[in-house]
């Protein structure tokens, strides 16, 4: 027999649980498919203010606000910057958009599994230890058959199928969806730390920082801290970066501390860092699709498409991708013909390529002369503007910056180069 449900998520991470309890708090029955069990180890620990509006909407925010102290979740307020001898710093509550501008930076295992378990609260059933092995989509209602932990398999059928499976891809992979990213390949090294910091001028615990390598600004470096004197540390380059550094002929323990040592305004910084944690990888993570959505199923979050950890989008991009996915899905459900290209990916993109503008600039090195500037930071306007972009609210079309971002972009950076040159040419 085939099992008979509403909806079928696969994966449980921020976007597949936010959807669930939206779709609970509506009353449909929600079966999610989890290939893993929680918690388990993630990264992207940096959150932007931008989700915690999703996360209210969801119901979920009053459950991760009851276990900040729990979990050692540092209270978060912004970005800061560092370049050699140059610092920058943003702080998210002096922002153009209106909307939180705090947020925490957390460790994914312990937040994934606090949202799971808050959809579970809902109604949702998360089979963890489950695999989808196959789909079939020709139907107007999707059938999954599915694997579980004892090598059993069964199916189910839904009347609307998400994928939220993250770097898994699942729909991608099956249905022959995926694109080629327009992204170079580039590899991350990741790690958690004692970080030993006590005092130093370019860190602030309640802000993520982004190092720029000194030698290579196509490299940087990321550092969160928790609250309880432990940091995410990791980073990011393209594959000639890592080979200058002996990577064939060494273990991802040794790059990483090899590649920190070379940058001694961050070997400062960590001077006193414990490496107690083995260190990660992870290769062409930048991922695309032919098209985000059907008539009977969606892709959420990293399923859909996955640009960069610069900005800390990810989870941003998944928890705005279930918001603007669920009322479509009641739609259907009431039987309404809802255009998904027009009313899902076309607005879900709008925010993602505004990501992407600065995600590119931030790799030419345009936007690194736009954080370094201190002539930008003359600007209020202006500095509120990035401000926002940097707090998540990459959908706000009021902000100015927002449309033709790419080319409002190099007009700032062209701004403050002209400004920095003055400058020079005054004290010259």
């Amino acid at each position: 027999m085939i099992e008979q449900t509403d909806i079928v998520i696969i994966g449980a991470g921020p976007a597949g649980s936010s959807a669930a309890a939206l779709l609970r708090k509506k009353g449909h029955a929600v079966t999610i498919i989890e290939r893993q069990h929680f918690p388990r180890f993630s990264i992207g620990e940096s959150l932007l203010p931008q989700s915690m509006v999703f996360l209210d909407e969801a119901g979920l925010l009053d459950l991760v606000r009851q276990n900040v102290d729990k979990y050692a979740f540092q209270y978060k307020n912004g970005a800061s910057f560092l370049r050699g001898q140059q610092t920058s710093f943003y702080d998210f509550r002096n922002k153009f958009t209106a909307g939180p501008g705090t947020t925490w930076q957390v460790r994914r295992a312990n937040f994934d599994h606090l949202l799971a378990q808050g959809a579970q609260a809902l109604g949702a059933d998360i089979r963890f230890g489950h695999e989808v092995l196959q789909v079939d989509v020709e139907s107007a209602n999707p059938i999954l058959t599915i694997q579980n932990e004892q090598q059993q398999t069964y199916q189910i059928q839904a009347k609307f199928l998400f994928d939220a499976s993250g770097f898994g891809r699942v729909l991608p992979k099956l249905l022959d969806l995926e694109s080629p990213s327009n992204f170079p390949v580039r590899r991350a090294l990741f790690t958690h730390i004692e970080d030993g910091i006590t005092d130093h001028d370019a860190f602030d615990r309640e802000k993520i920082l982004i190092t720029v390598h000194e030698k290579d600004n196509r490299a940087w470096y990321w550092t969160i801290p928790f609250a309880d004197g432990r940091s995410s540390f990791g980073v990011v380059a393209e594959q000639d970066f890592f080979d200058g550094y002996g990577f064939a002929d060494s273990t991802p323990d040794e790059l990483l501390k090899r590649i920190l040592a070379d940058d001694p305004a961050l070997s400062l910084v960590l001077k006193q860092a414990k490496f107690d944690t083995p260190v990660g990888t992870l290769v062409g993570y930048a991922a695309d699709v032919k098209h985000l959505a059907q008539h009977n199923y969606a892709l959420l979050g990293n399923a859909g498409e996955f640009l960069d950890p610069v900005f800390s989008s990810g989870v941003t991009i998944a928890l705005k991708s279930s918001s603007l996915a669920v009322p479509l899905v009641e739609r259907v459900l009431q039987g309404d013909t809802v255009d998904w290209f027009e009313e899902y990916e076309k607005p879900l993109r709008q925010g993602i390529d505004v990501f992407r503008a600065y995600v590119e600039a931030w790799y030419t090195g345009e936007f690194q002369d736009v954080v370094f500037s201190t002539y930008q930071k003359k600007n209020v306007n202006i500095q509120n503007m990035i401000s926002s972009l940097l707090a998540g609210y990459a959908w706000d079309t009021s902000n100015p910056i927002h449309s033709n971002a790419k080319r409002r972009l190099s007009a700032i950076a062209e701004y403050c180069r002209e400004g920095e040159n003055e400058k020079l040419h005054t004290l010259c």
